[in-house]
This record gives C-alpha cells, structure tokens and sequence, in this order.
C-alpha cells in the first residue's frame, strides 16, 4: 500500500504528454463515467480516493468490471468493501496494471503484475480473459491508458 501510495505521488508530480493527436481525450475516470456501465467501480474509486491516482498520467491498463460484474459478487460483498478502504483498494489496484498494455500484448503474455503487487493470470486460449474473468470489450483508448472491460471483479489473493 505505501509503494502504491509513493507511485500515486510520483504520477501526480509528472506532467502529463500526450504521444499522439489520435489519443483519446478523457483519462480513465472520464472514460468509465462517460460509459455509463460502470457506475459501481467509479463509486469505489471514488470510495478508496483513487481518482486523483486514475486521473493522472499514467499509463494505466484498467480491466474495469461492469455494474453487472459488481452484481455478481456475494450479497454483502459489496457494502464490506466499501467499508474497509484498505481491501477496497486493494482489489481495485488489482485491478490495475503499469503500463497500456494492449488486448494484442496481452494474449501474448501468461501473467501481469498489478499496481497492487499480485500478478493477474492471463489466459489466451480463447479469448483473452484474466483470472478467469473475460474480456468482454478490448482496447478502449483513453488519454492516460487503455481500458479492458471485464464480466467479473477479480479479487487479490489474501
């Protein structure tokens, strides 16, 4: 948590440069917003202060679950995490990985270390999916990174 804590600081005292005319505009928070389908994971962000963090320059890779992802958890899950800013941000940051790595780098790759500091498995076989929850939508260009959306929130080993 300190070394996410010390990286947050470090990208928020780096300017931020755009690389190409043909990047997206909105950051990641913007971009997730603006979808409309990610209501709940903008509500935790929000809940474990990240936004400033996801806001910065980056880059990120997110794998962002969906409103509908958030729904399958276990009844109570939820509202637990919301509760507990430590867990929260650390499923979160789970959910993050340094870098834009791009659907096409990933099926390339068996593993990814997070933000967090456990490594997502990656899975290519069919489809590319990470920790067993599917990519269900690819490569959604933001300013500071890319977008992966996935149909299950992953969860950290404890």
């Amino acid at each position: 948590m300190k070394r996410f804590a010390a990286a947050a600081l470090a990208f928020c005292l780096v300017p931020a440069v755009s690389s190409s005319a043909a990047e997206a505009s909105m950051d990641i928070v913007d971009t997730a917003v603006a979808a409309g389908n990610f209501n709940t994971l903008v509500t935790a962000v929000k809940a474990a202060g990240l936004v400033e963090t996801l806001k910065g320059p980056g880059p990120f890779t997110l794998f962002a679950p969906t409103d509908e992802a958030f729904a399958k958890l276990p009844a109570g899950a939820l509202d637990a995490l919301l509760k507990d800013k430590a867990k929260l941000t650390a499923v979160l940051t789970y959910h993050v990985v340094p870098g834009k790595v791009m659907a096409g780098d990933a099926a390339k790759l068996n593993s990814a270390k997070t933000v967090q500091g456990q490594s997502l498995s990656i899975d290519a076989s069919s489809g590319v999916a990470v920790d067993g929850a599917k990519v269900v939508k690819a490569d959604i260009a933001t300013s500071n990174g890319v977008i992966h959306v996935i149909d299950t929130v992953v969860m950290p080993n404890q």
